[in-house]
Order: structure tokens, then C-alpha cells, then sequence
């Protein structure tokens, strides 16, 4: 898959707005302007200059959120840097207009706003708007001087919704993502005809066209077009609509005339029938015509056009089949994607887009779920030209009801169809989207009290507003079905009582984090199959599943015990572990109609403090500032995309605990190498799921080479990773079991919880993830408190290869919460019962309180094994230490 764009048409696509505006004059209005935050002017017009004024250019945003905690002088974003405030900001720009504009009308065009805007213009008022996601425009006409200075301003308000603030009732409402301020998509001055395509259709076109039908070697395209006669007399017209292939060639036209009265507007109808059409057909083939639309007058002068790039398909989604595009079989599989990054928030550029698209598409990412709210143009263009197919939403995410309101505000219900109406409007021509998605994760119900806005009592129903949005979305574009992300249709929390929500949607979205929030990898599978039965007749498509992944934190093995995934242990192997087995369930699941994990980039957000980030969601498979693609991210390109793929995990684990470790490649080549320190350890073929392990390969003191050699029929491909080993981890090797991510200790190196067999991790302190943290319990008798909080338990046994001599092993026990004579087990040291009976609670003279044993081993085979065999209850085991 090929990711790059020749230099010119790169240029053309990053400079071109979202659709060509031949025949009108555009002034970009991006620098220049002024910022102030701040409440309410005194007079906010006339005395606007007695404000403190900051130089700024557009696009942008005055927030700055989320940042790493380890290495700050690496990153923009830091602790003294952040820039929480929401709140009011104030805009200010100068500009002279063309003295053209004067016999022209005048349009302000906003691509974004967050979340609610004001204009003046010279002094007078020309609206406001209310949603920060989507294009609006305003009629300038009246109080713009072309040719004469005038003074834009411009009022945003990204206050956090609550009852009776000036946000209440403008989506989103909640969500786990920072909802930035500002004017962070361009504005610009547009000059139109009197008669012109609608330049008031919700910031839209003015323009629907639809692939009705390809069939019998045509297709069949529907086009609406809104015009309108602003000027002061009655004019007749005609609408020409001519579809042009990617030569220059026009493969279809029609003609209306219209006669519109002065003010007034009208819709034309018109097909396009092509002969032997070329088909838009994903990362295939993503071939565009462009769709032109004109308005002439009776002489034939053109008095406005609009041109948009359009591909001819057919979509949807089978709820046995998965997805056809253009009544052919597609896996789509994708991420989802936010728009902010470091440093910039939401005031990216549309090379950044540029850029991200690029990452994902060397991913090999052929979908990506735009989330949670309305994207801008650039990305859509972007998925239009490489085939990239888009699942868009608006942002009703978690809440839709202020304080113990049961339903949903007269104004919220307008504010979700208005942005409802906008996004289908705006982005109804791309051929890369699918669906309209109407809602994320609105079945919380009272599983995760949390997340509703009832404390008590019945949680309100989100069914009606549901039903009201899907109707509405039908009605506004026929040829599209409408898509729901739900959550929470199982057991997750203190209770089960949510919701059925997916029936509100013609496709369902599962969002489901088994092995993180909740149990297992394994039970994914079976839970989607009962999905699927339980509703045969609706397609089914997993729209989130991943983990935490902390690129500076690491385990020595993912099952070594419990993640924390509401805190800090989030090590990027345990990321990688949950999608390798999530991939392994979704890929054999042919009733999908696609997978999107979560997510593509960290991202903002203002409710977690967990891995090694503050503010910032870490399932991205890239981090916040792009800089690292974590391992996660190879494991998918290695799997989705055709181009040769080596890559050694744990690159970023340098200095290691343990002398023998497991290395773990993924790699699509026929046949992979792994040499360590220029010794062969191995080479296998055709590895399932592209994942190449070398279990417990020895690593020698000091400085190892580890190369992964990837031998394609075209050549070799390497990877390497350089990693350090301590000269003392080859003498002494200290195990903390039931750790996932190995305490610290002064003077002593833990390694996490590995070469075990059995049992079950566990912890002193543990916690749900969900409510208060409890009241943490100390361990009393050890200066190694992180050690002896977690533990093994149950019936397992440890084989640790070393090499053949005398040991001293010190096995450290506490007993958690039974009396002593309620836990009794064997220990067993290379064959010899070394441990019989033992009672931890009697030893230790109660609970919660270290006690340690050591007892010498003779190691004649390379191999140190350690039985823990129940007597009464389930055997447990803390901290083992291994010394030569």
C-alpha cells in the first residue's frame, strides 16, 4: 500500500478548500486576528479595544491538554504548560474586502467554532450558532465595506455543559475527550452571485447527489441542488449538472431551468445516467469524478458553480455477509480517530491530517470511525482520494439530560438535529462515508452511576431521542443507513440495569473491552455470537476494543498479574497482548461488518491519571505527539498491510530484569530469523497471526543485539532492538509475583511476575476500578511494600532457567485475610518437598504481616522449579528471590 502523494498534488489537495468555488471570490481570513478570554465586554461592540489583546492567526485555540509525565523536556505539552480553561474567548479581526464584494453577497464562513459562537460585524450582529464541530455561515451582505476596513468579532464559549450554564443544552454533554475552544478551523469571506447555490444550507453544498442504482453496465445518480434568488427582482435561470471523469471528460449532464421570485429559493431534481461507469472502489481502486453544478443565467453566463469530487458506489452492510461495496465482499477494518494532538489541540493544520491519515494508512487501516463528533473536510477529502471508508457521528455521547431531568431538553433535542443536519449536509457527497452514526454509548443506564445524570432512581431513556434522530437522519438522506455504538449490553459494573439501545439504529456498533475493563479476552467471541443471535437481522460491527498502552512502562509477561486500567500500570506489552488476541476472534467473525479499535493516537481528555499520562487517553497505538508508534501499531500492519513488515517488541524495555526472556516479532514475511548478539536463535515460517515468539531466549551481561531478520521473496528486512542487562541479573533474580509491572524497590531489581505456570494473580489492595479507591492495607515486616502486596495463588509452579549450580531461595509469604490453620501447602524445590504444610499465618502470627523462608536448591539440568501444592486452601507465594 502505497501512503505518498506526488508533490503537486499534494499541494493542490492541502491548499484546496472543501470544494471549489470557481466562480466566487474567497478571502481567507487567517491571519491578523486578536484573542482575549475573559466574560462578557461591557459593551461588546463599541469598547471592545479596552480589552487586553493577544496577536493570533486562524486556526486556533487557546487550550492546551494532556501531557507525559516521564521526560518533559521532550514534549511540548508539560505540567507549567497546561491550559485547562473553558470558558469565553473573544476574536477580533481587521480585514479590507476587495471593492469587489460590493455588488456581490457576502458570506462569513466558519468551519468551526467550540462549542458556541457570536458575530458582529462593523457593529452589527449577524447570528450565532451552537455546536462546535460543524461549518456555519452568516450573511454578511448587509454590514460588510468592500474596500474599507471593518472589524470582525467574534464570541466563543467552550463552557463545560451544566444546568443553567450558556452551554446546557449543546452537545456534547460528557465524554472522555477535552472539548477544545476557539476558532479552530479556517474562516474565510465568501462573494457570491445574487443568484446562487444555497449558501445557507446548514453549511452545507447546496448540493446532495446519490448513487441510486449500477446495474445493466450504467449507473444512475440522483442530484439534488438548492438555489436562491437573493437579489431585489424575479430572475430565470437554469441549473446545469455535468458529472466529469478523472481525463476531463463529461460522462453525464443535465439541465433545469428554474425562475425564482427575489428572496426565495428552489430545489431541482435531475438524474445522471452513466455508461460503463468507473467505480469508486475503496483502497482499490478509488477512482473520483468530479461533479460540477452550475447556475447560468438565460444568456448562458454562469453565475455560480460548485465543483466536489464524487465516486459512484453502492454500500451496505449484510447482516450475514459483513460489508459489500459495490455488492462485493470487504473487510473493513480501522480506528477510530480524535482530532487533537500535542501541542496544536484541535487547531491542526491539513497537513497534520495529512500526516495521521498517512500513519494510518501505512497501518493499513482501510476504514476509520470519526469520532465522537463532526470532522472537518480535510479528512474527508483525504478518505475520498485513498479509499478510506468513514463511519461519521454526531456528538451524543454518554448524556443527554441535565440534573435528575428524565428526558431530553426541547433545545438539547434541537441542538442533536441541527448537528445532525449539519453533518449529513456537509459530508453527504463523499463517497468514503457509510453512515450517519446518531449516538455513542448512551446505554450506561445505571451499570456505572458515574456516567448519568439520575443519582437516584429510574436512569432516563434514551430510546425516544434515539428514535427521533434516526427518523430524522432518514429523512434528510435516504441512501444511507443510520449506525449506534453502544457499551453496556452486558453485566460491566455494580449493576446490570441498562438499556437496549442498538435497536434505535439500522447498524449496530458493539464497544467492548474485554481483558481491560472487564473479563477476558476469551469471552469476546462468545459475546458477539449472541449478539448476532439475538438479532439475526441487524448487521453487527465492533466499533472500540483495545487497551492502555504506557510506552515507558513495562512488564516481563501480560498474564503476570491484574491491569490496572483505571491507574498507572498500563505496560505497552499488555496493549499489545489484548489486540493480538481481540485480532484473533475479530478476523475469524465473517458476520462483521467491520472493526474499529480504539484508537489510532492518544488523545486529550480530562478524567484519567493513568500509565504514564496525565490527561491523556493511552489506547492510541501512536502517541500524542506522533513521535512513537507503539508496538501494537506493527502487530496490525504486519497483519493488514501487504508491505514488508519485521519488528522486534519491547524495543523501548532497555534495561531488562531477567536473563532469559521471551522475544516477540511480527512479522509477514514467509520465513523470520532472530539472531541475538550475531548468534542464531532460530528462524520460523509463516507465523500465525504474523507473530513470531522465541520463548525464553538467554541474554548475556551488558549490551545485546536482537535482530529480526524478515526474509521476503524481494530481499531481507531487518529490525533491531538494543537491549541492557545488569551484570547482577545474572547472579540474582528476583521475581514479584502477581505484579504485572514489577515494584520498586531500593537497592533491589524486581523483575514482574514470570516463568509461572498456573495460578492466579492477586493483590492486597485491589480494586474494581469503579467508585472510591479503599482505604489502602499496609503489610507489616518488609521494607518491600510493593512486592508483598500483590501475590500468586491457587496451584502453580515456577521454572526459571538458570544455570546448573547451588542456590539460596527466599520465598516471601503474607496472608491476606484467613487465620492461621486456614491455608496450609507444600513447597516443593526440584523434586524435594523443602516447604511442608506451611501455614503463612501461623508463621507470621497473623495477617498482613511479612514472614520469609530460605532454603538452598541444587540446579543440575538449567532449570530451577518451585511446586506450591495445596494442603487446605489455595498455596500462595509473594516475592521470590533466586541467588547463585
Amino acid at each position: 500500500m502505497k501512503v505518498r502523494l506526488g508533490s503537486i498534488a499534494l499541494a493542490m489537495l492541502l491548499a484546496a478548500p472543501a470544494f471549489a468555488q470557481a466562480d466566487r471570490q474567497v478571502l481567507p481570513l487567517a491571519d491578523g486576528w486578536e484573542f482575549s478570554r475573559g466574560g462578557a465586554m461591557p459593551d461588546e461592540v463599541t469598547r471592545a479595544a479596552d480589552r487586553h489583546w493577544e496577536k493570533v492567526s486562524v486556526p486556533h485555540t487557546w487550550n492546551r491538554v494532556g501531557y507525559y509525565v516521564p521526560n518533559p523536556q521532550d514534549h511540548i505539552n508539560r505540567a507549567e504548560t497546561i491550559d485547562k480553561y473553558q470558558g469565553i474567548g473573544w476574536y477580533r479581526l481587521t480585514f479590507t474586502p476587495a471593492p469587489g464584494f460590493e455588488k456581490r453577497r457576502a458570506w462569513l464562513q466558519f468551519d468551526a467554532a467550540s462549542r458556541t459562537a457570536e458575530v458582529w460585524l462593523n457593529g452589527q450582529r449577524l447570528g450565532a450558532h451552537r455546536g462546535g464541530f460543524s461549518r456555519f455561515r452568516l450573511d454578511a451582505s448587509g454590514a460588510l465595506r468592500p474596500g474599507q476596513a471593518n472589524v470582525l468579532l467574534v464570541k466563543v464559549d467552550n463552557t463545560q455543559p451544566d444546568a443553567g450554564s450558556s452551554t446546557a443544552d449543546v452537545l456534547p454533554l460528557a465524554g472522555d475527550f477535552f472539548v477544545h475552544g476557539g476558532l479552530y478551523r479556517p474562516v474565510s469571506l465568501i462573494g457570491t452571485d445574487a443568484m446562487h447555490i444555497d449558501m445557507l444550507d446548514a453549511g452545507g453544498s447546496g448540493i446532495l447527489a446519490t448513487t441510486r442504482s449500477i446495474d445493466g453496465g450504467s449507473a444512475r445518480i440522483d442530484v439534488r441542488v438548492k438555489v436562491r434568488n437573493d437579489g431585489q427582482r424575479k430572475q430565470a435561470g437554469q441549473v446545469v449538472v455535468r458529472l466529469v471523469d478523472a481525463g476531463g471528460k463529461t460522462v453525464a449532464t443535465e439541465t433545469r431551468r428554474v425562475t425564482l421570485g427575489a428572496g426565495s429559493g428552489a430545489e431541482t431534481a435531475q438524474v445522471l445516467t452513466v455508461a460503463s461507469p468507473h467505480l469508486w472502489n475503496s483502497v482499490a481502486d478509488p477512482y473520483l469524478h468530479r461533479l460540477v453544478v452550475e447556475i447560468a443565467s438565460t444568456a448562458g453566463a454562469v453565475l455560480d458553480r460548485v465543483e466536489q469530487p464524487f465516486g459512484i458506489r453502492t454500500m451496505r452492510a449484510d447482516p450475514a455477509r459483513g460489508f459489500l461495496l459495490n455488492d462485493k465482499p470487504l473487510r473493513l477494518h480501522g480506528v477510530g480517530y480524535h482530532q487533537d494532538r500535542e501541542g496544536k489541540g484541535w487547531a491542526t493544520t491539513p497537513a497534520d491530517i495529512e500526516q495521521d491519515v498517512a500513519m494510518m494508512r501505512d497501518m493499513g487501516v482501510n476504514s476509520i470511525r470519526l469520532t465522537h463528533y463532526q470532522h472537518g473536510q480535510t479528512i474527508h477529502d483525504l478518505a475520498d482520494r485513498y479509499g478510506i471508508v468513514l463511519w461519521d457521528e454526531i456528538p451524543l455521547v454518554s448524556k443527554w439530560t441535565q440534573g435528575e431531568a428524565m428526558t431530553a431538553s426541547p433545545a438539547l433535542r434541537e441542538n442533536a438535529r441541527q448537528q445532525l443536519r449539519e453533518l449529513i449536509r456537509q459530508n453527504g457527497n463523499h463517497p468514503s462515508v457509510v453512515s450517519w452514526g446518531i449516538a455513542n454509548e448512551v446505554d450506561f443506564g445505571k451499570s456505572i452511576p458515574a456516567f448519568i445524570t439520575a443519582k437516584s432512581g429510574e436512569a432516563p431513556d434514551p430510546l425516544p431521542l434515539l428514535r427521533e434522530l434516526d427518523a430524522f437522519a432518514k429523512a434528510e438522506d435516504p441512501s444511507r443507513p443510520t449506525a449506534l455504538a453502544t457499551c453496556c449490553e452486558r453485566d460491566i459494573g455494580p449493576t446490570s440495569e441498562v438499556p437496549i439501545t442498538a435497536v434505535a439504529a439500522d447498524l449496530g456498533g458493539a464497544n467492548r473491552y474485554f481483558g481491560w475493563y472487564f473479563g477476558i479476552p476469551a469471552d469476546l467471541g462468545p459475546h458477539l455470537d449472541e449478539l448476532h443471535a439475538k438479532r439475526p437481522a441487524q448487521p453487527l460491527s465492533v466499533t472500540e476494543y483495545g487497551a492502555g498502552g504506557a510506552t515507558t512502562i513495562h512488564t516481563d509477561n501480560p498474564l503476570g498479574g491484574r491491569v490496572d486500567q483505571r491507574g498507572r500500570n498500563q505496560p505497552e506489552e499488555y496493549e499489545s497482548y489484548i489486540h493480538e488476541r481481540a485480532w484473533e476472534t475479530l478476523s475469524a467473525k465473517p458476520y462483521l461488518w467491520g472493526t474499529w479499535l480504539w484508537n489510532s493516537f492518544d488523545f486529550a481528555t480530562t478524567v484519567r491519571r493513568e500509565g504514564d499520562g496525565i490527561d491523556i487517553n493511552t489506547k492510541g497505538l501512536a502517541t500524542y505527539d506522533r513521535k512513537i508508534r507503539k508496538d501494537a501499531y506493527y502487530f496490525y500492519k504486519a497483519n493488514w498491510n501487504e508491505a514488508p513488515t519485521v519488528h522486534v517488541n519491547g524495543s523501548r524495555y532497555v534495561d531488562r530484569a531477567y536473563s532469559a526472556t521471551d522475544v516477540r516479532v511480527y512479522s509477514n514475511a514467509p520465513r523470520t530469523e532472530l539472531r541475538v548478539n550475531n548468534r542464531l536463535v532460530g528462524t520460523m515460517a509463516h507465523c500465525p497471526q504474523m507473530t513470531c515468539v522465541w520463548p525464553k531466549v538467554a541474554l548475556a551481561a551488558g549490551t545485546n543485539r536482537v535482530v529480526a531478520r524478515g526474509l521476503f521473496p524481494d530481499g531481507a528486512q531487518d529490525d533491531t532492538a538494543v537491549w541492557q542487562l545488569a551484570p547482577e541479573a545474572l547472579r540474582t533474580i528476583r521475581i514479584d509475583s502477581g505484579a504485572l509491572v514489577a515494584a520498586d524497590v531500593a537497592g533491589k531489581r524486581y523483575g514482574s511476575d514470570d516463568f509461572f505456570d498456573g495460578g492466579k494473580a492477586g493483590q492486597i489492595n485491589a480494586w474494581s476500578g469503579y467508585g472510591p479507591r479503599p482505604a489502602p492495607k499496609v503489610v507489616a515486616g518488609t521494607s518491600e511494600g510493593g512486592v508483598v502486596e500483590t501475590y500468586r495463588e491457587g496451584r502453580f509452579s515456577y521454572q526459571v532457567p538458570v544455570a546448573n549450580g547451588r542456590y539460596s531461595v527466599a520465598l516471601t509469604f503474607v496472608e491476606p485475610s484467613l487465620a492461621a490453620g486456614a491455608r496450609r501447602f507444600d513447597v516443593v524445590a526440584n523434586g524435594k518437598r523443602v516447604l511442608p504444610s506451611f501455614d503463612i499465618a501461623a508463621a507470621a502470627g497473623g495477617v498482613l504481616k511479612a514472614v520469609t523462608r530460605r532454603i538452598p536448591v541444587q540446579v543440575s539440568d538449567g532449570a530451577l522449579r518451585l511446586s506450591f501444592v495445596p494442603v487446605q486452601g489455595d498455596a500462595i507465594v509473594s516475592g521470590i528471590e533466586i541467588t547463585r
